[in-house]
């Protein structure tokens, strides 16, 4: 009888194991695979190097034996249209696949997918050396200019000297520093692979009836223990000025409700932290919603995908959302409450799985995971009291353990403790797989303890977070002029209408159109109004303003689209000269008559209007 051995698979769903007599055809191992992973013998290729080289062919003739396949061995299967659609292309396009037949990524430290396209920002810090250079030191250097030693050598980005010698110190890895601990050493990262989470039994088992029926070792997810995150996607956020914050604040000011907006920019090489990722925001998106004194309620928002397509055009994306946590101190100095703190909590557990639910919206690109994402580059910003109860900013990641727990719904907040979150127990619907927790003891004692209840501090990533020292301005932020009302704010009075745009275009002269179009609000407004949307033709003006072309945007001045829009404001009341590209003048105070009937909606409108109240349209 042949001696049998195990060979291992690496696809899609991970590693596998398959058994065989060490005499067994090449035929024969791929029927047993196919077994294995459930794909048809036709569409998937098994290799002996991760390169793609020294294929593997289901030949009769041959045997494990005569391949040189020994016990341990890996193999690595790939998908045989992804071979052939990558063609002669590089071994770090390869595609690895498993039980489901989707190709995913694979590069040298780990399976690789063509079709995983990073971030601009991920694909520059790949290509970055990292290393810290230091200079020569003339007391512990006892060597020439041009040789090295310990004291002087180059260190790697994720070296505890580099992060405890910064001032202040790094408390986390950025994530491509830890990308190189992973692919670094003697083996480049060969056995490197990042795989996400699974808190759900794997569908379509055979060996037992379905849960709560049977489970077995093949489909219960594993239990695992929450870690600290050591590393984090973004290592800083950046407000480009004060002055728009200031304006998110004065909802607060003026109400004393809680509000919640999405933040909106782009991501930067942060030069502070060795291969560090940094989040400028450009603008505050206020979404629909409803709100008090201490509580925040979000609601559909029917513009989402528009404002989304606008911030693509001008360079920018969705990288988080912010929201105020503010109570009122002393109303005369201006200060307020300092509720958020170690005593209590920084962020609760509602607010940690809105932010986990927020993450898993917006993953973040990676080559290196099997599933073509992994983790989140999305930030969450509370504006809050701080230790002199004065105003300040706090930002904070979940980890990417919580965004499993969420994504599988195993996380529910507590009732009465805002600091502890809750994971599910498993019923005859769900099945939740054991969750664990260490602490250590005012002792030095390790103990390790049910996540029922669970102090969700496990779960945070704390991201520092400032403005500009240097004010930009991507947009019309400037305090000293008039700004186009923010969306939804419909309460307060301040409405956005075609009244609203006319107003806001006074005080710009004919050369400064550009200008004039240069704010986020405006630009959303004039996509989504119900009687002119112009959303179809807004490209060449948002191009305009992302690359500061004058004449590109002075030509869209003088399109149809903007005539339109042109004549509504002409038709407004009184207001004087309207300096737009086309050097427009309002007309004077029209003269009150009597009450007129509008043509489009019937509405009986005063006769001192020279558009309709409700639609809008002119007399």
């Amino acid at each position: 009888m042949s001696e049998g051995i195990i060979v291992r698979i690496q696809t899609f769903e991970g590693n596998k194991r398959v058994s065989a007599p060490v005499g067994t055809t090449l035929y024969k191992f791929f029927q047993k695979v196919s077994e294995t992973v459930g794909i048809d013998v036709g569409e998937f290729q098994l290799y002996v190097n991760r390169d793609r080289t020294n294929q593997l062919k289901p030949s009769s003739k041959s045997t494990l034996k005569s391949a040189k396949i020994r016990h341990g061995d890996m193999l690595y299967l790939f998908s045989a249209k992804s071979v052939a659609d990558s063609g002669n292309s590089s071994s770090s396009s390869a595609a690895v696949i498993g039980g489901s037949g989707e190709p995913t990524p694979s590069t040298s430290g780990a399976p690789v997918a063509p079709q995983v396209i990073e971030d601009e920002v991920d694909q520059f810090l790949a290509k970055q050396d990292g290393k810290i250079y230091r200079k020569r030191d003339e007391q512990l250097c006892h060597h020439g200019p041009n040789a090295k030693c310990v004291h002087c050598v180059p260190l790697e980005p994720y070296d505890e000297r580099v992060l405890m010698d910064n001032d202040p110190p790094i408390k986390h890895l950025s994530f491509h520093a830890h990308l190189r601990k992973l692919t670094g050493g003697v083996d480049k990262g060969k056995f490197a692979f990042l795989e996400n989470i699974s808190c759900k039994l794997k569908e379509g088992c055979t060996e037992h009836a379905p849960w709560p029926g049977g489970i077995c070792t093949k489909c219960q997810p594993s239990a695992f223990t929450l870690d600290r995150q050591t590393y984090r996607h973004v290592d800083n956020i950046m407000f480009e000025n004060p002055f728009m914050f200031d304006r998110f604040l004065d909802y607060w000011r003026k109400t004393g409700n809680q509000r919640i907006g999405f933040l909106y920019g782009k991501y930067e090489h942060h030069k502070d932290v060795p291969l560090g990722i940094k989040a400028t925001v450009s603008s505050i998106y206020e979404p629909p919603q409803s709100s008090t004194a201490n509580s925040l309620e979000l609601h559909e928002d029917p513009h989402a995908e528009v404002v989304d397509y606008i911030a693509n055009k001008l360079g920018l994306r969705k990288v988080g959302w912010i929201f105020t946590d503010l109570v009122a101190d002393d109303l005369t100095k201006g200060t307020v409450k300092h509720v958020r703190n170690m005593d209590a909590h920084f962020l609760s557990a509602e607010e940690c799985i809105m932010a986990g639910e927020l993450q898993n919206r917006h993953s973040n690109p990676c080559k290196l995971a099997a599933e073509g994402t992994f983790g989140s580059k999305f930030t969450t910003c509370i504006v809050t009291g701080d230790s002199t109860n004065q105003i300040h900013t706090e930002a904070y990641q979940v980890s990417n353990q919580c965004m499993a727990l969420v994504r599988d719904n195993c996380l529910i907040p507590t009732r009465d403790a805002p600091e502890l979150g809750y994971v599910r127990e498993s019923t005859s619907e769900q099945y939740v797989p054991d969750v664990f927790y260490s602490e250590v003891d005012e002792y030095g004692n390790k103990s390790k303890s049910l996540a029922r209840p669970l102090p969700v501090e496990f779960l945070l990533v704390d991201v520092p977070c400032a403005f500009s020292k240097d004010p930009i301005y991507s947009f019309n932020d400037r305090p000293d002029m008039k700004h186009f009302p923010v969306e939804n704010r419909a309460e307060l009075g301040e409405l956005q209408d075609i009244n609203a745009v006319a107003t806001y275009m006074k005080q710009f002269q004919e050369d400064k159109f550009l200008e004039a179009m240069s704010d986020f609000h405006l630009l959303v407004f004039l996509a989504t109004m119900d009687m002119l949307p112009l959303r179809d033709h807004m490209d060449s003006l948002l191009e305009a303003i992302r690359s500061g072309d004058v004449e590109l945007a002075r030509a869209w001045s003088k399109s149809e689209q903007w005539a339109t829009i042109e004549h509504f404001l002409e038709a407004q009341a009184p207001s004087p000269t309207l300096g737009g590209a086309s050097g427009f003048s309002a007309p004077g105070p029209v003269s009150a008559g009597p009450n007129w009937t509008c043509n489009h909606c019937t509405y009986i409108n005063s006769g001192d209007r020279a558009l309709c109240e409700i639609c809008e349209n002119p007399k």
